[in-house]
């Protein structure tokens, strides 16, 4: 019924306004009106007229025919405003029939979104958008991505740093970043866990994993273990935590010419990206998983180190990866028809990828 009235209104509002209003047809329309009017008041009815939808239409089509001033005076079993209503309706419906056209996401962008929230429940529309950019080179905002969620997913039950410390970490590509952190085994047994990152490239260079305490000779042992076979770098941003204040770790620095950068004590916001870094791997990682020993940890945490650096793009980054930042080739763009899943730190995070 829908797609016979659309047309029918647009033709007969294309004639009626070809034959303009009054004259003969304005009789004729007018004594059209009163007619089905009288059908309408003949009805049985409790309290208003028992319009249908097919009345609905007759009176607003008739009333494209008539001056607004002779409406008025026509109409007698309802009031003028409701059929002035009936006309707008028409109008309205005339002008969506003639501009409307096909808009919004394709459904098989739809449906890329939908399961790239399905299978990554955790991630937001921000990162779903530049997921989608990036993998389709297909530009989304993030308002469409939240409106195609909001209709389509339906899940199942179940501060900036300084202004010193970012200037130097883009204007020496050699600035690392160094912090400790620290979990529990399954068993409930303590494990130090230190992570080193680049922070012009947000890039992990690596773990180091021990289980027990931490002195200057266990700090520098794990440190020194991260950056094997690596080129160190100029400088080392780390806190004020009393372990980085040990003379071994000072003199193994000065063995490996590098100058330590101190953050601003008791200001944790002076330490961002590595802080930031170590919640990142809490809340999509170790939040998620168990680990037995100190052997399962590094392993479970280099095949996270894989996915961050190679695959998970930064919204600091403008939706680049610290692989692409630091210079590596970039993935070609997949096809929205025509892609496949891979999963990531052994089907945690899944992602598309061109077929």
């Amino acid at each position: 019924m829908k797609n016979v009235l659309l047309p029918l209104i647009h033709l007969l509002t294309v004639f009626a306004k070809l034959l303009g209003r009054g004259g003969i047809k304005g009789i004729i329309a007018e004594n059209l009106l009163l007619k089905q009017q009288l059908l309408v008041v003949c009805r049985p009815r409790q309290r208003a007229p028992n319009l249908l939808a097919a009345d609905r239409f007759l009176l607003g089509l008739f009333s494209l025919f008539l001056r607004p001033g002779r409406i008025e005076k026509t109409a007698v079993g309802i009031q003028p405003s409701t059929l002035l209503r009936f006309h707008d309706y028409l109008v309205r419906r005339k002008y969506r029939a003639l501009y409307s056209g096909p808009k919004g996401p394709s459904q098989e962008l739809i449906l890329a979104i939908v399961e790239l929230k399905r299978r990554n429940s955790r991630f937001g529309c921000p990162r779903i958008a530049r997921i989608i950019s990036k993998t389709f080179g297909i530009e989304i905002d993030r308002n469409i991505v939240r409106r195609v969620l909001a209709k389509h997913y339906h899940p199942q039950n179940g501060g900036n740093g300084p202004s010193w410390l970012t200037f130097l970490g883009h204007m020496k590509d050699s600035l690392w970043s160094v912090d400790l952190f620290r979990c529990e085994s399954i068993t409930l047994k303590s494990h130090w866990v230190l992570v080193v990152m680049d922070q012009f490239t947000r890039r992990i260079i690596g773990f180091a994993v021990h289980s027990g305490d931490v002195n200057g000779f266990i700090l520098c042992q794990m440190f020194n273990k991260v950056i094997t076979g690596i080129t160190p770098p100029k400088y080392l941003s780390s806190d004020n935590d009393p372990l980085f204040e040990y003379h071994r770790w000072q003199a193994n620095l000065r063995v490996l010419d590098v100058d330590e950068i101190k953050t601003v004590p008791e200001v944790p916001v002076s330490h961002p990206f590595v802080e930031r870094l170590i919640g990142t791997v809490r809340r999509e990682y170790l939040d998620h998983i168990l680990f037995w020993n100190t052997v399962d940890l590094e392993r479970k945490l280099n095949e996270f180190k894989d996915y961050y650096n190679l695959e998970r793009i930064h919204a600091s980054l403008d939706g680049d990866t610290p692989a692409e930042v630091a210079g590596e080739s970039r993935a070609s763009p997949a096809k929205i028809d025509d892609f496949r899943w891979q999963t990531h730190c052994r089907g945690l995070v899944q992602l598309p990828i061109a077929a």
